[in-house]
């Protein structure tokens, strides 16, 4: 004859193996394979292969520091890191002197590699984003780099103007947001030649 408490644990139990089965490893199968079947790029990780060779991911930002490269918005992780295991803002505010000191060494950054551009530098070529893993920049961030980049790879201006323009990713419907540009596609098309 079972006791009182032997009764109530039985199915307690039960129940406890049967929905951490469900929850823990069926759900997240099906889930995981209906992705791969349905959204197979983006359940991979929306990689960008060159030559066979995975050379990072269209959702997560990747440090560019040669002079050749457009650059894109700084990392929050960690110093220029783009650590997706660490993903998040900076939490400084606005009346935060760090904050105002790390534009700045933006600003001195940028300015320095580029010292013939006096246009005003984009705001998110000197912020982080929420994230600190954005891989994407304003048109006019790309358009502010250009001559830099047109200078040390030795090609024409309008040559790479028109490839900025080719690589503006608008939002549908356009309600929804900015235009964008992915630094790496960018980057990955200058290096290829396009």
């Amino acid at each position: 004859m079972q006791t009182k408490t032997t009764a109530l644990i039985r199915p307690a139990l039960t129940l406890f193996v049967a929905l951490s089965l469900a929850t823990g490893l069926l759900y997240p199968f099906a889930a995981t394979g209906l992705a791969r079947v349905f959204f197979p790029e983006q359940a991979a990780g929306s990689l960008v292969e060159r030559h066979g060779q995975a050379v990072g991911s269209r959702l997560i930002g990747q440090y560019f520091s040669e002079p050749r490269y457009f650059w894109g918005r700084p990392s929050a992780t960690a110093p220029m890191a783009y650590n997706g295991a660490s993903s998040g803002g900076s939490n400084l505010g606005p009346t935060n002197p760090a904050l105002a000191e790390a534009a700045r060494a933006r600003a001195e950054a940028l300015r320095q590699a580029d010292p013939g551009n006096p246009a005003p530098i984009p705001v998110d070529l000197l912020t982080a984003s929420g994230s600190g893993l954005d891989p994407h920049i304003s048109p006019e961030a790309a358009r502010y780099q250009a001559a830099r980049v047109a200078r040390e790879r030795g090609l024409p201006l309008a040559r790479v103007q028109a490839l900025i323009d080719r690589h503006v990713e608008r939002p549908w419907p356009t309600i929804l947001g900015q235009p964008v540009v992915n630094v790496l596609a960018l980057n990955l098309a200058l290096d290829a030649g396009v």
